[in-house]
């Protein structure tokens, strides 16, 4: 934590415009944040690695060129090594104390963890679970959607392989033959074991399989599209959309809030048109929607301007993860002053931390993505404060709400 504090100043002391303010510096890094979205793994330093850190993990698809602050000699990915030495040595140490003691190192005090399942050290109170959703959309014959690339292939099994564990659990071993029951019998009770599990959410990573524009389906239509032997993309799309809007109403009804990905996404087939934010709009705008929260993680990047407009909803809120991890603070700090600017009260702090490579693990992504975010806000609120837009009481206290009270109150901590 010191480096992290010695890194908040470093080469942010050439002028005046760019240097961080040290009372909000000493703020921002005393704080002990709630990551609103991350993947952590459990310590398995001998055995078969973890695999349920994510349902549709990046290193099945094709290759893609990386951006710089995700290559192995990029010098945050070097120094993050140095800060996680001997990782094998310190797992077999640790145990299960092991991912408690990896938040500690990058200043988090809670971390919302997006797994299929929860288990090895991963557990409450220092981690709460974000199971995933996608596979509910998904009931049919996916060949027709799997075929459009490498990629969709790929996911398409593994969301196939979600979805039989679902079924499972609901004692099934194949889709029930009416849509009513289908909602009855694996949808609704999946989302109330999630919901007895601990879940305080449900993910969606829709934007690697699909657009994120979920229209209004009449039921009837969907039962009628869900009864068919042979759809077309078009017509399964009808009954994706109804899922969706049924899936994110129940979890409102049961107290979770909706996660969706909502920005460019790995690989070179990524649909990045599909992912922006603006599209989910509609769906805000639902009135059998407003009891449910919707949380756009990643800040809709590219698309940073457009989602500040959909913050006006009532229940839509954003993190910047994954924008921490690979974009610069000074870039960063940008997106964050202006959401701020908006409304402040919906903007979490997120490290989108990932085991993206033997040199990046969720350890050393989620120390880089601590280290700028930290950097970011304290630049962007150092920025408000010196424009004369907000007190340094404010920007202190604007500093608490981002890295841990917004999501505190969002999620009843």
């Amino acid at each position: 934590m010191v480096v992290i504090a010695a890194l908040l100043f470093a080469g942010c002391n050439r002028n005046r415009d760019t240097a961080v303010d040290p009372a909000i510096a000493a703020e921002v890094q005393r704080i002990r944040a709630i990551d609103n979205h991350a993947h952590p793994v459990r310590p398995v330093p001998n055995g078969p690695p973890d695999r349920e850190f994510d349902a549709l993990p990046v290193d099945n698809m094709e290759p893609q060129s990386d951006p710089l602050a995700l290559r192995s000699n990029a010098p945050l990915t070097l120094e993050a090594n140095r800060q996680f030495p001997n990782k094998p040595f310190s797992m077999r140490e640790k145990g299960d104390a092991y991912p408690g003691w990896v938040l500690d190192q990058i200043g988090v005090d809670i971390m919302l963890a997006n797994r299929v399942a929860m288990g090895g050290g991963i557990a409450p109170p220092r981690f709460r679970w974000v199971p995933y959703a996608d596979a509910l959309l998904f009931p049919l014959d996916n060949t027709l959607l799997a075929a459009r690339n490498s990629d969709r292939k790929a996911f398409f099994a593994l969301e196939d392989n979600l979805r039989a564990r679902y079924w499972k659990e609901a004692g099934l071993q194949t889709v029930p033959p009416t849509l009513g029951d289908y909602l009855s019998r694996v949808v609704t009770p999946t989302l109330e074991r999630h919901r007895q599990g601990g879940a305080v959410a449900e993910k969606f990573e829709a934007a690697y399989l699909r657009s994120l524009q979920f229209d209004k389906v009449d039921r009837v239509l969907a039962d009628r599209v869900y009864r068919q032997n042979h759809l077309s993309e078009t017509e399964y799309k009808q009954l994706q959309d109804f899922l969706f809007r049924y899936i994110a109403g129940e979890c409102g009804r049961l107290g979770m809030a909706v996660h969706l990905h909502t920005s460019a996404g790995a690989g070179g087939y990524f649909d990045v048109a599909g992912a922006n934010p603006l599209l989910l709009e509609s769906v805000l705008e639902d009135p059998e929607l407003r009891k449910t929260r919707l949380v756009m993680l990643h800040g809709g990047w590219p698309f940073v301007r457009e989602i500040t407009a959909l913050l006006q909803k009532p229940n839509a809120y954003l993190d910047f993860s994954e924008q921490s991890l690979l974009l610069p603070p000074t870039t960063l700090a940008g997106s964050i002053r202006e959401w701020l600017e908006y409304v402040p009260e919906k903007v979490l702090f997120a490290t989108d931390a990932y085991p993206y490579s033997d040199q990046l693990g969720w350890e050393e992504s989620g120390w880089i993505a601590a280290r700028n975010g930290r950097q970011a806000l304290a630049l962007a609120l150092t920025g408000m404060m010196r424009a004369g837009e907000i007190s340094r009481e404010r920007a202190l206290e604007l500093a608490r709400m981002v890295l841990r009270e917004n999501a505190r109150r969002l999620y009843g901590l």
